[in-house]
């Protein structure tokens, strides 16, 4: 989501009366790369652009593709080999040791329908979006259709038995979770489409707004994610503390469900320092969709707080010790507010995509998701169900 948020505001900076634009789009991968399917990047011709393809190796060359687009105004869907033995057409030795399509499309900023204009309605989104996109065949490169999870549907493939049989897949990996690119025949002719999962931006809200937890905010906000700061102090929450926070909230422990939308897109981090603040809103959260909920400190004042509850005869379910994470953080040895910062982020980010947080050279296998039927690498995001038992001492 980060892509898609800086790529409509970059593109509501640029002048069409002076400037042409083009959007690049990876849509399969076989092998490795640096980006997943899904990266963009917005390219001007003048030489600019925002976001990214690949590390950077692939850029340059798709600037040079992006300017034929625009001056043509056709999309075209190119093919970068960056594996060590085939890639010495681009004049570098690449060895990403995989296979990239990259779609690039015209855009045109007097066409509603332009690719771009398009993502301003996802980028606050609260539900999860599926589209897809055709990037080779006969006809309709670049034709799109999206579907919500209530099956609204807006767009067409052109073909009508291929916007048939792509609405099916899309409906699908609302459950899979995963983002693919696949190939229909129709009749006699052979299309490929990429299927896009489009999940909200991840919020963020921080119970608590102490001097360490402007590092929290600072770096989320760097991600992309939604931040929220709520205190029951208004000192605490002074603008001046938390420049680039969405939004700064005096709020009451008592109104934290009345004030704030809590989804399954929602992480929450109690750092307040205040024990029974951070006790009542717990209290709170349980009742929530949460997927993450973070309380700084040690283990024994979430011990302290269990002792209450069963006292309360509120019960934790296993989903519960599954979602509550106590102490907070990924073991990286954080001792200043800066790296506590980095621990919890780092935390956040496993937690939603279903990763172990661990030393990646002891990883066996790729680093990204690839479908065990084609070593197609595919983008699975956020979160998958699992309730793994609490283990109780």
């Amino acid at each position: 989501m980060k892509d898609f948020i800086a790529i409509v505001s970059a593109y509501q900076q640029v002048d069409f009366h002076q400037r042409k634009a083009a959007l690049a789009t990876v849509v399969k991968v076989r092998g490795s790369s640096y980006r997943s399917p899904g990266a963009r990047m917005l390219i001007t011709d003048d030489g600019r652009w925002v976001g990214s393809i690949s590390g950077g190796c692939l850029e340059g060359d798709a600037l040079r593709k992006a300017r034929t687009v625009m001056l043509e105004k056709q999309p075209m869907t190119v093919t970068y080999d960056t594996r060590e033995e085939s890639n010495q057409n681009l004049g570098i030795g690449l060895g990403c040791n995989g296979v990239i399509d990259v779609l690039i499309e015209p855009v045109d900023a007097g066409n509603d329908h332009n690719p771009v204009k398009q993502f301003q309605s996802l980028i606050r989104t609260e539900e999860p979006l599926a589209m897809a996109t055709v990037f080779q065949g006969p006809d309709g490169v670049g034709r799109k259709i999206m579907i919500a999870n209530n099956g609204i549907l807006t767009g067409t493939l052109g073909q009508p038995q291929l916007t048939e049989m792509a609405i099916a897949d899309l409906k699908t990996i609302f459950a899979s979770k995963k983002s693919e690119a696949k190939k229909y025949e129709v009749g006699t002719q052979s299309y490929e489409v990429f299927l896009e999962l489009i999940q909200p931006a991840l919020s963020l809200i921080i119970f608590g707004g102490g001097f360490d937890a402007r590092p929290v905010s600072e770096l989320a906000k760097s991600l992309g994610w939604l931040v929220s700061v709520t205190d029951e102090c208004v000192a605490h929450i002074a603008p001046v503390f938390f420049p680039t926070a969405d939004k700064l909230s005096l709020c009451q422990r008592e109104f934290i469900d009345r004030d704030f939308t809590i989804t399954q897109y929602t992480a929450c981090v109690l750092m307040s320092h205040n024990y029974e603040y951070d006790r009542d809103v717990l209290k709170k959260l349980l009742k929530t969709s949460a997927p993450y909920i973070g309380i700084l400190g040690p283990r024994k004042r979430f011990d302290k707080m269990l002792k209450e509850f069963e006292e309360e005869n509120i019960a934790l379910s296993d989903s519960d010790y599954q979602r509550i994470h106590s102490p907070i953080g990924l073991d990286i040895g954080a001792e200043a507010p800066d790296e506590i910062a980095l621990s919890i982020i780092s935390e956040i980010q496993s937690k939603f995509t279903n990763r172990s947080g661990g030393f990646l050279k002891y990883h066996s296998g790729p680093i990204h998701q690839r479908d065990a039927n084609s070593d197609q690498v595919f983008k699975q995001v956020y979160l998958q169900e699992d309730t793994p038992k609490h283990a109780k001492k």
